[in-house]
């Protein structure tokens, strides 16, 4: 009776764990920020913006805040700065993305700096499509992957201003802090990936350059994608076990 009552508590934490961390690794068309709107920071020069993510099932509101300012904005037609190759040869296309950035829209900067991105609720697995760093870099306060890059070397077709390769340098900046660096040779163009659940990504712009660029999207909600139980199915869970428990008590 008790290495039946083990195993049943095993398997039961088992379940409940691969539910919530099964999609870390499945490709999925990748849900892109429409940004809208002009700058809603009043003060000068500081910059705002606001945009939606429109997944299956939910509408995420992303909030961009620079008090350093940008370059420009592009928040509804203009150039098109996510061409390069077709779908399987795109500096933005991946294993892990199946699609570049839609439309237009895109946040180009211009000053050194630090600034965030926030989420009206939690977000799965963000990816990051950065344009032309070609003469800045950006230290990310959390670890990230970097999927493509539009290069020969990458076996990706250029990007909108032309070939450049990416590489991550992770730096210890002092007490233990850690910052992921994107860097780069050339004109990079492609998107880096961070694993997991989030709602608030931070970075810092290493220089002034005017200009490079940037739009996020993400592969769902942490709901949607890591299918986490609803508070309801916790609270089952740990009323089915408090009762196994006590089953075992009685049969001892």
């Amino acid at each position: 009776m008790k290495t039946l009552w083990k195993n049943t508590l095993i398997r039961s934490v088992l379940a409940l764990g691969l539910a919530s961390t099964q999609a870390f690794a499945v490709a999925a068309p990748i849900f892109w920020t429409d940004w809208t709107g002009g700058d809603l920071d009043p003060t000068s020069p500081g910059f705002q913006a606001k945009g939606t993510i429109t997944t299956t099932t939910s509408s995420v509101t992303v909030t961009y805040t620079n008090p350093n300012g940008v370059g420009f904005y592009q928040a509804s037609g203009g150039n098109d700065y996510y061409t390069g190759g077709d779908a399987s040869t795109s500096p933005f296309t991946s294993a892990l993305v199946d699609n570049r950035p839609t439309g237009s829209d895109i946040i180009a900067l211009q000053f050194a700096g630090t600034q965030s991105l926030s989420f009206s609720q939690a977000i799965a697995n963000p990816v990051f499509a950065f344009v032309s760093l070609n003469g800045n870099g950006y230290a990310f306060d959390r670890d990230f992957d970097i999927l493509s890059f539009g290069d020969a070397s990458n076996g990706n077709a250029c990007g909108y201003w032309g070939c450049g390769t990416s590489f991550k340098q992770v730096v210890d900046i002092g007490g233990g802090v850690m910052e992921y660096r994107l860097l780069g040779t050339g004109e990079p163009h492609g998107t880096l990936r961070f694993t997991g659940t989030f709602d608030t990504v931070s970075w810092r712009s290493l220089s002034n350059e005017y200009w490079n660029g940037f739009t996020v999207g993400v592969q769902g909600t942490a709901a949607e994608v890591f299918d986490v139980p609803e508070p309801g199915s916790i609270a089952l869970l740990a009323l089915a076990l408090a009762g196994m428990a006590v089953a075992r008590r009685r049969n001892v």
